[in-house]
């Protein structure tokens, strides 16, 4: 119950606020040495999202030009299905959408009076999408982003939690839509594993879909805390998460923790040729394979967000810009 009144506050305050029309994002020399939270490779390129709404691209990583970006929000995540098409999410629920590589963006969806942000996105064609974020935020495209629809999964409440929506489902209509809006946990992560799809969050929520996240089964609880990260290395799937938290699994069923060490939180999972590098705060990463973990920290102890593998390296968002990590 103080979930729902916390709610009602917050809802209150927020429609007292006018709605904010979007700004471009300002051209910046330093845009690549700032936060960027996720990046990845666009054919030939690599392209990094982040603060401010700050969109940068590299032809050979060392020089950084900014893309075209029509939003001020932080950009959390970005996903391309080819060379030329692809979409970021954000804060303010923010979805945007390029054709040309990531050089210019528009806006698919803005929606800063949910002060609500997304923080993953995965497509599974050129048509199907799918985007999340805190509190159980979910969107659907079935027309390439045209339109998004919004989503909510009962199957991933607790049966109390269930128990309780369905009854003021009856008798709170209203109470009902308000309380939809909190009662999930953040959703983290996908990851698309074959004709399985895999979703990571909050208090330890784990969860596999095989229609494309229409319906979900969540997964015995292995670990109260928070995921941020899932990964498949050839036959073993890794998930990490908060305070250095880590397991491996070869069934997705039975999970083995990982001695990490660290109090760290490990925000992504990368593979680089045959290792996975698990990627953490203040520095910390790792490489795993063949069950063996080793441990490196950074010079600057700079949190490292996410990575793109070029060769036997890796080129990684973290919070002050661009890093580049060497995997042998």
């Amino acid at each position: 119950m103080k979930k729902y009144l916390f709610l009602i506050g917050s809802l209150l305050t927020t429609s007292a606020i006018a709605q904010v029309t979007p700004q471009a994002a300002i051209p910046a020399k330093l845009a690549a040495k700032n936060l960027l939270t996720d990046i990845t490779r666009v054919g030939s390129q690599t392209l990094a999202v982040g603060k401010w709404g700050n969109i940068v691209y590299s032809n050979d990583n060392q020089e950084w030009l900014q893309a075209n970006s029509p939003v001020q929000s932080l950009l959390t995540g970005v996903y391309f299905i080819n060379a030329n098409v692809g979409w970021a999410v954000g804060h303010d629920a923010t979805i945007l959408h390029t054709k040309d590589g990531g050089k210019n963006w528009t806006i698919q969806q803005f929606l800063p009076e949910l002060d609500k942000p997304l923080l993953d996105i995965l497509f599974f064609d050129a048509n199907h999408g799918l985007a999340i974020g805190a509190y159980g935020l979910s969107y659907r495209t079935t027309d390439g982003g045209k339109t998004w629809q919004k989503e909510f999964y009962d199957s991933l409440l607790y049966e109390e939690d269930r128990a309780y929506l369905n009854d003021l489902k009856e008798s709170d209509p209203e109470g009902y839509q308000i309380e939809t809006q909190a009662i999930l946990p953040h959703f983290n992560k996908l990851f698309l594993d074959g004709e399985t799809l895999w979703l990571v969050g909050e208090l330890g929520l784990m969860a596999t879909s095989n229609d494309m996240g229409k319906t979900w089964q969540r997964l015995d609880e292995i670990y109260a805390g928070s995921f941020f990260s899932f990964n498949k290395l050839d036959n073993q799937y890794l998930v990490g998460g908060l305070r250095g938290t880590a397991f491996s699994s070869t069934d997705g069923v039975e999970w083995t923790q990982l001695e990490t060490d660290t109090t760290a939180s490990i925000n992504n999972i990368e593979i680089v040729g045959n290792k996975a590098v698990l990627l953490a705060n203040s520095g910390v990463w790792f490489t795993y394979s063949d069950n063996q973990l080793v441990k490196f920290v950074t010079k600057d102890g700079k949190s490292l967000l996410a990575g793109a593998k070029n060769n036997n390296e890796l080129i990684v968002a973290s919070e002050a810009g661009i890093h580049k990590l060497s995997v042998q």
